[in-house]
């Protein structure tokens, strides 16, 4: 089971994502590099690197000069400038210059504090990203969008950078606790709802064989979720337009995650405001009840949370209103024009916003 996706970037072929069920392939994407005279540098969480960065640099250990790795403690906590910092300060005392090649093998806290550092480091740095958990399959890895928190606020310092490859291990999925699992599905199912309808009727009629985490299955979906995203990245790298779209979800389920404290995963997070976005689609009268009723139930299916306590309406707004994504003043609110087709509006009232953050309050 190999396929490869490609990804064009203004137009022109970038990068493929290459879908497998080991590392066998993986010769292929550092010969396209030319590493064998490069360094190195595999980039991983505390995690990660107890299963599988020893295989990882058996893998590349023939394809490169030097290998080095760069761990960091596992966890939101680090995904921020202090860790970057360190990350830097490896790559200049071992000598990396712009042709070497750093690769983040982690979740989607690795591969944004990754490219994020590749970004930045000698104003440019390969790398390539070997996402590990479902919702970076499916979401982080893929479109160039990398970053860190700055203090409280989520993904606030950032940069475009595409990859020059994603290689993704689907294996690496059998070692996920359940609710890491199933935090993927937050972006996945988001994917069908804002993009394709039968994409998201085929997720509820395959849910046995998904929950089961059925190999052939899993395949099938993230190649279908990577197709979805490649389209959107591909019209919109720089998330000027309809790319915003993939932040379904995002404005209350950010503030949801930040007030939280990161005690709840992301996926979980968007699934929350992902009910929240549709309960005002169905109150604009975009979706129908039984619309969101569906919705909701099979976020539920899928073991997402639908609802939120221990903290308050006013203070989920607050920080929704400071969100990244504010434009002159308005926030970009994306609804739901029908199951299948999302939209932006500038429009949504605070009063509106606070309905829809006491729905999913209660």
């Amino acid at each position: 089971m190999n396929t490869n996706i490609t990804v064009k970037y203004n137009g022109v072929p970038s990068y493929d994502i290459t879908l497998a069920q080991d590392y066998t392939f993986l010769y292929r994407e550092l010969n396209k590099l030319n590493t064998k005279e490069r360094k190195i540098c595999i980039v991983t969480d505390s995690n990660l690197s107890k299963l599988y960065l020893n295989e990882l640099i058996e893998t590349v250990k023939d394809y490169a000069k030097v290998v080095e790795t760069f761990t960091f403690p596992a966890g939101e906590d680090s995904k921020n400038l202090d860790t970057v910092y360190k990350l830097y300060e490896r790559l200049i005392q071992s000598g990396f210059d712009r042709k070497d090649l750093l690769i983040a093998l982690g979740g989607g806290v690795v591969g944004d504090l990754t490219g994020y550092g590749a970004a930045t480091y000698l104003r440019g740095i390969n790398f390539i990203q070997m996402p590990t958990s479902l919702l970076a399959m499916v979401d982080s890895s893929i479109g160039g969008k990398t970053g860190v928190d700055f203090l409280a606020y989520k993904n606030m310092v950032g940069a475009f950078h595409q990859p020059k490859s994603v290689y993704m291990n689907l294996k690496t999925l059998l070692t996920l606790n359940d609710a890491q699992f199933f935090s993927g599905f937050g972006e996945i199912i988001k994917h069908g709802l804002i993009k394709d309808r039968e994409y998201y009727y085929w997720l509820k009629e395959n849910r046995q064989l998904l929950i089961k985490r059925d190999i052939n299955t899993l395949f099938d979906m993230i190649y279908k979720s990577c197709l979805i995203k490649r389209e959107v990245v591909e019209k919109d790298p720089k998330e000027l337009g309809d790319r915003a779209l993939l932040n379904f979800g995002h404005t209350i389920g950010h503030a949801v995650e930040k007030l939280m404290e990161f005690k709840l995963l992301h996926g979980e997070c968007v699934a929350v405001g992902m009910v929240a976005a549709g309960y005002l689609s169905w109150k604009r009268n975009h979706i129908t009840e039984e619309d969101f009723s569906d919705l909701v139930n099979t976020l539920k299916e899928y073991h997402l949370p639908t609802t939120v306590s221990g903290i308050k309406a006013v203070d989920i707004l607050k920080t929704a209103l400071h969100d990244k994504k504010m434009d002159a003043g308005q926030i970009k609110f994306i609804l739901l024009d029908e199951i299948g087709k999302a939209y932006m509006d500038t429009t949504v009232t605070e009063t509106e916003m606070l309905d829809a953050i006491n729905y999913i309050l209660n």
